[in-house]
């Protein structure tokens, strides 16, 4: 039987500088095709980052029970779990870890499923470190109320929340640093 390529190491190398990238430049758009042979990027990204030391947990159960012991994480709950999955359509109905003033590292990356990444009927500009000037971001699938939350989430800093927002096949970070305003798509 031979492995699925996302759970090789030269593939996982690959796209955790793809995830380096999205996070270092919030808002560029990362396309991981060529590296995943036909996974989604979702899953691809969750065998990247995963082991025996992350918590996970998968409130909208959009991971298949066959990964969860080849991604070796522990199961958290929303409130604990370092990484979150979820899907973007569905209003956020939980409250992320969002780490201490001792330790803001330990607040949660929120793994949000959408329809299309890059382009869409919710558009936003991005300012904030690694955004040079402005950058219009195009999203299809997140319901408005996770940007919303995300403010809230984010009032604290250096206390908060982390955002991976996925389609198919790309991804686009949107760390806690990052200032997000809508300018069309809000309902």
């Amino acid at each position: 039987m031979q492995t699925e390529s996302i759970w090789r190491a030269d593939v996982q190398q690959r796209v955790f500088r793809e995830l380096v990238e999205a996070f270092s430049r919030p808002g560029e758009v990362r396309d991981l095709t060529r590296w995943i042979d036909g996974a989604t990027a979702q899953r691809a990204v969750l065998a990247t980052l995963m082991d025996g030391e992350a918590t996970l947990t998968d409130p909208h159960e959009q991971i298949a029970a066959a990964d969860w012991p080849l991604l070796q994480a522990r199961r958290g709950t929303p409130e604990s779990a370092r990484y979150i999955a979820a899907v973007g359509h569905r209003v956020p109905d939980f409250q992320p870890a969002m780490g201490s003033l001792e330790s803001p590292e330990f607040g949660a990356t929120l793994l949000i499923e959408v329809a299309a990444v890059g382009n869409g009927a919710l558009s936003m500009d991005l300012d904030g470190p690694g955004v040079s000037g402005r950058r219009e971001l195009r999203l299809d699938g997140l319901h408005p109320d996770w940007l919303a939350r995300r403010m809230d989430w984010v009032s604290g800093f250096p206390l908060g929340v982390d955002l991976l927002l996925f389609d198919a096949k790309r991804i686009v970070a949107l760390p806690r640093t990052t200032r997000v305003a809508i300018t069309a798509g809000a309902v």
